[in-house]
């Protein structure tokens, strides 16, 4: 029996898959924006959700998407070609270093990623599991490597991350010449610590953008913000 996930312009084949939809990816495709993007790229696509949101949501975007995990990738390009965006979303096999040597690897408007986070921690024995939320030493520094590279100047790279991975990446950034300019903490409930953040840098500095989302205001019952952040996509608001 197919695990398929309903959104309201598009569904999502999770079949054989070790990647679920999260909040993470379904928060950072509603949130991540730039002003009329040409080109938009999503790394670490899982089965293609931030993917087809963005295509979604910017009518006028070509959006890649890069997976390394061949089960996770395969989903994606069937979630691709059923989708009403086909034409407009490509799925690259691989890591997203090796597409970094790729002659047709162009510049990029917006980089977004819900990437693996687990860092020096006890790794899951569990392959799928392992390169879906398992991060190598390094892995942050590379990935602000390739936004470098492939980031156009007036760019954004957009990621979702624990608070404490948060941390390590923005002075990874920072250190590289990156400006932070927009973040936004996000809690279960009201009086909650934050448990993610959702970074967004430039290679330009700007006016940095600070918000909360909340997205519990009671349990099971989501905030009105919440709601109306996704109100465009989940059949349940």
């Amino acid at each position: 029996m197919k695990n398929i996930f309903r959104f309201k312009q598009f569904s999502v084949d999770q079949s054989g898959c070790g990647m679920k939809i999260n909040t993470d990816g379904v928060l950072l495709g509603a949130l991540a924006t730039v002003p009329g993007p040409e080109r938009i790229l999503d790394i670490g696509a899982g089965t293609g959700v931030i993917s087809l949101m963005l295509a979604q949501r910017f009518p006028k975007s070509k959006v890649d998407a890069v997976e390394i995990d061949p089960s996770a990738a395969e989903a994606a390009r069937g979630n691709f070609v059923s989708s009403p965006f086909a034409d407009r979303l490509c799925l690259i096999e691989g890591s997203f270093q090796d597409y970094s040597t790729q002659p047709e690897a162009p510049a990029y408007n917006m980089i977004v990623s819900n990437p693996p986070f687990f860092l020096n921690s006890l790794k899951n024995p569990d392959h799928q599991k392992k390169l879906a939320r398992h991060a190598e030493e390094g892995f942050f520094d590379a990935l602000m490597q390739f936004a470098e590279k492939h980031l156009r100047l007036e760019g954004e790279l957009w990621l979702i991350l624990p608070t404490e991975a948060a941390d390590k990446t923005r002075n990874i950034a920072v250190s590289m010449g990156f400006h932070l300019t927009g973040s936004t903490e996000v809690k279960s409930f009201e009086a909650d610590l934050p448990h993610r953040e959702v970074l967004v840098f430039s290679r330009k500095q700007k006016k940095k953008d600070t918000a909360s989302l909340i997205i519990y205001e009671a349990p099971k019952i989501y905030t009105k913000a919440y709601k109306e952040l996704l109100r465009d996509f989940l059949i349940i608001f």
